[in-house]
């Protein structure tokens, strides 16, 4: 289980990151896909808003799907709470059926702490929160979910060979009123959505891998928005705790 809860959560936080890094072969559809300018006007005005704040925090529920080797679908699920401090500082504590972890990352060093085993490995890494992800995912092999929103420009990433977007419905996640938006592109499928008002913070995010005959998504709910945290740049220094053992990274 160990194994196949380790190869989920790298595929699916891959899927997530990189949803416009892979292109497969579209299957014939029966009506002629439209890009609709007002999703993607939507869109980018939440872009906009997320690249223009200088810090913000939200508490994120992850929920990831998988199929076992009996054929059953189940989900995991993961919680994290993280800070973002721009233009290249990030905290993110993640805790559920597969982690229980801290990633500090002060524009040069990323170090992963895990408290229950009292361990923590740390790395020098890029000074980007584009060349992090990268990093992160090409040389140790895991990732952090809804990393392509955290980008200041994450328009155009998200944007990159979509062929069909349109405005699904206007709906609510708890009591606030929300854009539905679906996009798609070769391979994956992804919906956002959106809340209302002046400040377009993305809500709920869902990724479907639909290269896949199981078309199996990950979905975040992202709650308890915070767009003027005040936090110190110290929140994002790892300070080792007495008797913690330091080990490399082992990439999955």
């Amino acid at each position: 289980m160990r194994k196949l809860k380790c190869r989920a959560i790298v595929t699916l936080f891959a899927l997530a990151i990189f949803t416009l890094s892979t292109t497969v072969p579209v299957e014939t559809r029966a009506e002629p896909l439209t890009v609709d300018p007002a999703a993607t006007e939507i869109l980018k005005r939440m872009t906009d808003y997320l690249g223009s704040l200088k810090q913000f925090s939200l508490q994120a529920q992850n929920s990831l799907e998988d199929i076992l080797p009996t054929g059953h679908r189940v989900d995991l699920d993961i919680s994290a709470d993280v800070i973002v401090s721009r233009p290249n500082k990030l905290r993110s504590e993640r805790k559920g059926d597969l982690v229980n972890q801290i990633f500090y990352y002060d524009g040069k060093d990323l170090v992963l702490y895990n408290p229950t085993f009292n361990v923590y490995a740390a790395e020098t890494v890029p000074d980007s929160f584009e060349g992090l992800f990268k990093y992160m995912y090409e040389s140790l092999g895991f990732a952090i979910p809804v990393s392509d929103l955290i980008y200041s420009d994450a328009y155009p990433l998200l944007m990159q060979d979509v062929h069909y977007a349109a405005v699904l419905d206007k709906t609510y996640i708890g009591e606030i009123k929300c854009d539905h938006l679906l996009f798609s592109r070769p391979g994956v499928d992804f919906q956002i959505w959106v809340s209302e008002g002046p400040k377009p913070l993305p809500l709920k995010y869902v990724v479907t891998d639909t290269a896949t005959s199981g078309h199996l998504s990950i979905s975040t709910l992202m709650t308890d928005w915070d767009v003027e945290p005040g936090v110190a740049d110290d929140q994002f220094i790892f300070v080792p705790p007495k008797g913690v053992q330091a080990i490399n990274f082992m990439p999955f």
